[in-house]
């Protein structure tokens, strides 16, 4: 598959891009997608949740009411769930929510996305541009000549970009990612993929 390679004003500079089949043409598979996709949101988790239990709650332990005879249930301790002010059953916990995947899984997934944005035609290749200052006017006028502005939009990019990534905080739905934090999350999620010049062949490397 060829695609053209767009300057920054969205004009075809008449060079073409090659996308290698065995990254951007694979048989997908939508359960790798989905564990990479549910290993990365497990990711982002704290799982600092806490509420007190039974022992943790402070008060005295002295019987409440005499065992018998007062016509209702026996009760030992104020701390008891059942009464106000008592411990929570079976509460949430700290806990870690992450969990592993193998390499190769990960990179089907990744492939897979690649491979469904490629399909839907919806992968743009652009020169290699740098900005010199933050700016969200020139980031937003970037996704105009691209045609994807007010949409879900993934910039990659070889390197990072100071500039670039300051430049896209506050317009709505674009995010900027590089070759080497490049996820199935945020392919899934980007209505339409842009990709720099150079992160073409950086992508084959890492995922080939």
């Amino acid at each position: 598959m060829e695609l053209a390679v767009l300057n920054q004003t969205g004009q075809d500079t008449g060079k073409k891009v090659k996308l290698s089949d065995s990254i951007f043409a694979v048989e997908t598979s939508d359960h790798a997608i989905y564990l990479d996709v549910k290993q990365y949101l497990a990711n982002q988790r704290q799982g600092t949740h806490k509420s007190k239990e039974r022992a943790e709650i402070k008060g005295s332990t002295r019987k409440i009411k005499k065992q018998k005879g007062t016509g209702t249930a026996r009760a030992g301790s104020i701390k008891s769930p059942i009464f106000k002010g008592g411990g929570r059953v079976f509460g949430p916990r700290v806990r870690n929510y992450s969990f592993k995947l193998n390499k190769k899984l990960k990179q089907l997934a990744r492939k897979s996305a690649l491979t469904y944005k490629a399909k839907a035609n919806q992968i743009l290749v652009v020169e290699d541009f740098n900005f010199e200052a933050a700016k969200t006017k020139d980031y937003a006028s970037f996704l105009n000549s691209l045609k994807i502005n007010g949409k879900k939009s993934l910039l990659v990019t070889a390197d990072a970009n100071k500039y670039i990534y300051l430049s896209t905080r506050n317009i709505k739905g674009a995010e900027v990612a590089t070759v080497d934090t490049l996820n199935t999350y945020q392919i899934m999620k980007a209505s339409s993929l842009v990709i720099t010049e150079n992160s073409v062949g950086l992508i084959e490397s890492i995922l080939g």
